[in-house]
């Protein structure tokens, strides 16, 4: 048996320990802020603004900004209701701050912290960002009366939660984010900056992926073609880009077939969506209604020339009774 050390040395090595374990405590209470608010140099910023004119805003990164865009788009491709949405946007808050994140409690997963072993799929489908946000509504549309109950309630009947009540800080946030990303009441709300990564540009064939990924091949037809289906319009007559370098593809929102808000909604569902996929699919400038978003250090959103406005007539005046989204890659 070793001899003990004298109390002195072990008084030092106490001192030594808790001094050590108070700066490791205070790196991991960092870290976790980080996590939890989105912190940290991440890259060019997104911000949402509230269209209510109260002030309300919210920051986040791009890689957060495809995640909530790809949430939403799969809520409204099955036509669910821009509570789920908000339901979805702050669950995932709270599960993985927006981040597919392959790591979590025993074997959780992806946005969701969704779990192989309880039956929410592969761990390949539940890293798939919009395999992971079908299955969380899913389990939304077996709740009954879902719109009715309070957040927190509802997005425990899915989740299972050890701490249901953390969902509810990020109401706010979530509604805000699911009013941008729907396109309800919020024109223009969503800005990026949207500096391209460092990889190479696939141009308008990546997008048009992305589109199908999200919305599904069938959700984009109002001027009879599919997101997709090469019949779809990717370019327009005048369009920059029209031709051979296929850069801007024309997405057609029909005012025939949805008359009024909804059109609009559906208009500005997508500029936003693409907006929010800016960085990563090297899109250089989107616009629609007669406002026009370019890549760069503030990418905000500005009148435009020449473009389709409000009333859903075309730079050349005629009402063709569509409007559309124009969506410009960079070379």
């Amino acid at each position: 048996m070793s001899e003990s050390p004298p109390p002195s040395k072990r008084r030092g090595r106490f001192f030594r320990f808790g001094a050590a374990s108070v700066v490791l405590l205070g790196v991991a209470g960092y870290l976790v802020v980080q996590y939890d608010t989105g912190g940290g140099p991440s890259g060019p910023g997104c911000r949402v603004v509230s269209a209510k004119g109260d002030g309300a805003t919210y920051e986040f990164t791009p890689e957060q900004a495809v995640n909530a865009a790809t949430i939403t788009a799969v809520g409204t491709a099955r036509d669910l209701p821009e509570r789920a949405v908000t339901i979805a946007l702050a669950t995932a808050l709270q599960e993985s701050a927006l981040r597919n994140i392959d790591f979590g409690d025993r074997d959780s997963l992806g946005l969701f912290q969704q779990r192989p072993s309880q039956g929410w799929g592969t761990p390949k489908e539940i890293m798939d960002p919009a395999y992971s946000a079908g299955k969380f509504y899913d389990g939304l549309e077996e709740v009954p009366g879902y719109t009715r109950l309070p957040l927190t309630v509802a997005a425990q009947r899915v989740q299972l939660s050890g701490f249901p009540q953390a969902y509810a800080k990020h109401e706010p946030d979530a509604t805000l984010l699911a009013a941008a990303l729907t396109g309800r009441r919020s024109a223009a709300t969503l800005t990026c900056e949207g500096r391209p990564a460092a990889t190479r540009a696939a141009g308008t064939d990546a997008v048009r992926a992305a589109l199908a990924r999200d919305f599904g091949r069938g959700a984009l037809e109002p001027a009879g073609g599919g997101v997709g289906d090469p019949a779809s319009p990717s370019s327009a007559p005048g369009d920059e880009g029209a031709g051979s370098d296929g850069r801007t593809m024309t997405l057609p929102v029909s005012t025939e077939a949805d008359p009024g808000r909804k059109g609009r909604d559906r208009g500005w569902q997508l500029a936003h969506w693409a907006v929010a996929n800016a960085s990563a699919l090297h899109i250089e400038r989107v616009s629609y209604a007669g406002e026009e978003w370019s890549a760069g250090d503030d990418g905000r959103w500005s009148p435009a020339d020449g473009e389709d406005g409000e009333d859903g007539k075309n730079s050349a005046g005629s009402d063709g009774g569509a409007d559309a989204v124009r969506i410009t890659t960079a070379r």
